[in-house]
């Protein structure tokens, strides 16, 4: 009990000093102690409260007389309270009066000010939109006045800077909507404008290249007047009359050059100067802006390559005309020029690539076009125009980059047709030549004749220069004309060789390349058809030989002329040789055929009309008339190959040899075709009296042979000519068949060239003849018996025709029956057996 006392003080202490929210925990210390400890704690509390009350009574009366006294004050100043009431309430009745019109002002002033916050405030937001107005208002004009790509950087000004500060607003919200809307209608204006890009340059495409290529041609040309005008002086010993002239020309051409340059030179114009690449530029800004810049640049170069189909597709008749040619070389050209200024302006919209690609494309293209087109061309003239503008062409393709190789490789081939078409015309121009030919000696009467003609053709004669005047040049006027026309030919491969870029020593070689082909096809060509014209004569003959002669010497001179315009030596190792001695060689002997082959078709003429009569009894005593005009003509004829001019030995020897050749031939001719007469298969009988007057015919040929009509043969080389028919005539004549048999085989034969077959032939016709005169008891005309020396009819032949006994198989034949063959032997037995050889 006494231990609990301090406790329950303990807590009361407690519960006094702490706060009422920590109470808790000290009060439930009192019921955790002993039993009844609560009831303890309990009076403890009473008694601690009873103790309180009496200090706070102690305190209260100590306090009490300060109190009433402060309620006694506090009664005094009621009173002056009511009064200071009344005075508050009518000072504030008297304010309030005197506020109310300070407190509309006031409320009008607190209107204001709102007004004034929200007017600022308006501003303030009008301050944000005016500029998104403005900017909307201004992309709405750029896209009147078509300026796409500025209006695109305000579109984008717009959505990134301006709109999002004024996002809240509804305008706001329709521009953002728009804004995607307008992208694509920029995007199909431009494109729109590209396509009219694209369709304007199509058009004028040929304007641009043609610009090109004339500026690349007047540079080309300047240049060359230059490089000229420095080499004025090259060669000037060799040639130094034409280097005059080419000076003088070359001074006139270069300052003609100089002017023209200076007339031009504030009009030299590019592709930017012709043609509006603005819509280009916009385009691909417009789509490289928008993210789109590869679609973009996929859709002009694929219509790019459109057009490239379109341009190098050439028309149908190009070939025709040399505008054809220069209209689509421009377009070519106009196509590439636009491209590499669009390579060089632009990045990433055309590449070297893509450019190179287009062009070997392009190239491959354009090189089967002229294959094909130049193939149609016949005129030289329009093959040279066609090379010139395929030279400007790669030279002003080569100028902006683009390889141009296989285009200079191309013009070989061209060169190749070229050469076939000049080789045409110089054909026609050699045909003129020779079909105004006179085929006679170049008469000059004078010095100043003579130059000319040397001047025109390298002849030197020192037999003939000491002549007087007038005299005769052996060659006729073809010959300087055919030389000349060589020389112009070579000028005109020249022309072609120009400007390929290629050595002194290729040009030359191609230019002795195509002279050979001019001579040993075109030429040689039409010499031969000349040799074959019905209408050249033996004389023509003769003198297309000597003309043929003196063309091939002049063949050195040629080949010097051709050495003097390319500056190469004839010493060089590659330098090609003229073939012009094979070409007139075989002229020669083509004409000397010919010759041949005319003397022996105007044989055969005059033996067409031969009329023999082959049953005649005897001859008339003389030659047949047409025998006598064949000789007087082949006499003439060989009169007229010895009276051309032989002012030189190798043309007198040239013209003998071609002399004795014709008569040999001509001699052999004639006798072969008198003994295809003889032997001929329709006729079957020959009479003695015939044979008398064939031998008559035959004689006088040998006279013919004899009296040498052409000199230089030996002994009596021209009469073996007619031995053949001389034995055969013989054999008959003399009826000599025992010494025939007797020295048949034998090299000292006396009848060694008759042969058998042909004697066998003959005699069937005189036999036939003879029994056919025999049956109808006619006179035969044979020759005279040699026992008697008289006629037929007397001495043995009487005995021979009696004793004659015929088989009966021949009795009663037809004129011009012949004896069958089973019964030949026994006639021919008879024959041997006779005593008298000259029978009947």
């Amino acid at each position: 009990m006494a231990d609990s006392l301090p406790e329950h003080d303990r807590i009361l202490q407690e519960i006094e000093s702490t706060d009422t929210a920590c109470v808790g925990p000290t009060l439930r210390s009192v019921y955790d102690d002993q039993p009844n400890a609560h009831q303890r704690f309990m009076e403890k509390l009473d008694a601690c409260i009873r103790n309180h009350d009496r200090e706070i009574e102690k305190m209260c009366n100590f306090h009490h007389q300060g109190f009433v006294d402060a309620i006694t004050e506090l009664l005094k100043v009621r009173a002056d309270a009511e009064k200071l009431k009344v005075q508050v309430t009518d000072t504030n009745r008297r304010l309030q009066d005197a506020g109310k019109e300070v407190i509309a002002q006031t409320e009008e002033i607190i209107r204001c000010r709102v007004q004034q916050r929200n007017i600022t405030t308006v501003v303030e937001k009008l301050q944000l939109c005016l500029p998104v107005l403005e900017m909307y208002s201004k992309l709405k004009e750029q896209m009147n006045v078509k300026r796409y790509y500025s209006a695109l950087k305000t579109m984008e000004q717009l959505e990134n800077l301006y709109l999002p500060r004024v996002s809240q607003y509804r305008f706001c919200q329709i521009m953002i909507e728009n804004l995607p809307k307008l992208r694509e209608e920029i995007k199909e204006i431009s494109m729109s404008d590209l396509k009219d890009f694209l369709e304007s340059i199509r058009k004028h495409s040929d304007r641009i290249g043609e610009t090109a290529m004339k500026q690349a041609q007047q540079q080309k040309t300047f240049s060359t007047t230059l490089q000229k005008q420095n080499n004025i002086n090259y060669g000037r010993n060799m040639h130094l009359g034409r280097s005059r002239i080419l000076e003088s020309k070359n001074e006139i051409t270069l300052k003609r050059t100089f002017e023209e340059d200076d007339e031009h030179e504030e009009e030299v114009l590019t592709a930017q100067d012709l043609v509006d690449f603005s819509p280009v530029y916009r385009c691909l800004h417009i789509y490289s802006v928008l993210g789109d810049g590869e679609i973009f640049e996929n859709y002009y170069r694929k219509q790019r390559r459109k057009q490239a189909r379109l341009v190098l597709q050439p028309q149908s008749s190009m070939h025709e005309t040399v505008e054809g040619y220069r209209r689509y070389f421009s377009q070519i050209v106009g196509f590439f020029v636009v491209e590499d200024h669009i390579l060089h302006v632009t990045q990433g919209l055309v590449t070297r690539t893509y450019t190179d690609e287009l062009w070997n494309m392009a190239l491959s293209k354009i090189i089967a076009v002229l294959r094909t087109h130049s193939s149609y061309c016949s005129d030289p003239d329009l093959v040279l125009e066609l090379k010139n503008l395929i030279v400007v062409f790669a030279d002003t393709l080569q100028g902006y980059g683009f390889p141009v190789n296989r285009l200079f490789d191309l013009l070989f081939e061209i060169r190749d047709q070229y050469n076939e078409t000049l080789l045409k015309k110089w054909s026609g121009l050699f045909r003129d030549i020779f079909e105004a030919d006179n085929y006679s000696p170049i008469p000059v009467a004078n010095e100043e004749e003579y130059k000319i003609v040397i001047s025109k053709f390298p002849f030197q004669d020192p037999e003939l220069d000491k002549q007087s005047f007038p005299k005769k040049l052996p060659m006729s006027q073809s010959v300087p004309q055919i030389y000349i026309q060589v020389k112009e030919f070579i000028y005109a491969s020249l022309k072609f060789s120009e400007s390929l870029h290629r050595s002194s020593t290729e040009i030359d070689d191609m230019l002795r390349k195509s002279t050979n082909l001019l001579l040993t096809r075109t030429l040689s060509s039409c010499l031969q058809n000349l040799i074959k014209k019905p209408h050249i004569g033996l004389t023509e003959l003769v003198q297309i030989i000597i003309n043929t002669t003196h063309l091939e010497q002049a063949c050195k001179y040629l080949e010097d002329f051709i050495s003097n315009i390319t500056n190469i030596s004839q010493v060089t190792v590659h330098t090609a040789r003229l073939y012009g001695l094979s070409t007139f060689k075989d002229a020669r002997h083509a004409a000397e055929g010919e010759i041949y082959t005319k003397l022996n078709q105007k044989i055969d003429e005059f033996i067409q009309i031969a009329d023999y009569d082959w049953t005649m009894s005897e001859s008339d005593g003389r030659a047949s008339g047409y025998l006598m005009d064949l000789i007087n003509f082949l006499r003439s004829t060989f009169q007229v190959f010895t009276h051309l001019p032989n002012n030189n030995n190798d043309h007198a020897a040239m013209s003998g040899k071609v002399a004795q050749t014709a008569c040999m031939s001509a001699c052999q001719h004639l006798s072969t075709s008198l003994m295809q007469m003889l032997l001929d298969s329709e006729l079957k009988q020959i009479s003695m009296g015939a044979i008398q007057q064939f031998n008559l015919d035959v004689i006088q040929c040998e006279l013919f042979a004899s009296s040498e009509p052409v000199p230089g043969f030996q002994g009596d080389t021209l009469q073996l000519a007619f031995i053949d028919l001389r034995q055969l005539l013989d054999l008959f004549m003399v009826w000599d068949w025992s010494t025939y048999l007797a020295d048949y085989g034998q090299a000292t034969s006396k009848y060694l060239r008759v042969n058998p077959s042909t004697a066998l032939t003959l005699l069937e016709k005189t036999l036939q003849s003879c029994w056919l005169s025999l049956s109808a008891g006619r006179s035969h005309g044979f020759p005279s018996c040699r026992c008697m020396g008289k006629k037929c009819g007397s001495c043995c032949c009487r005995g021979a025709r009696a004793s004659f006994q015929p088989p009966r198989e021949w009795a009663g034949a037809r004129d011009g029956a012949v004896p069958p063959a089973e019964h030949q032997p026994v006639l021919y037995s008879w024959i041997r057996a006779l005593g008298c050889k000259g029978i009947f």
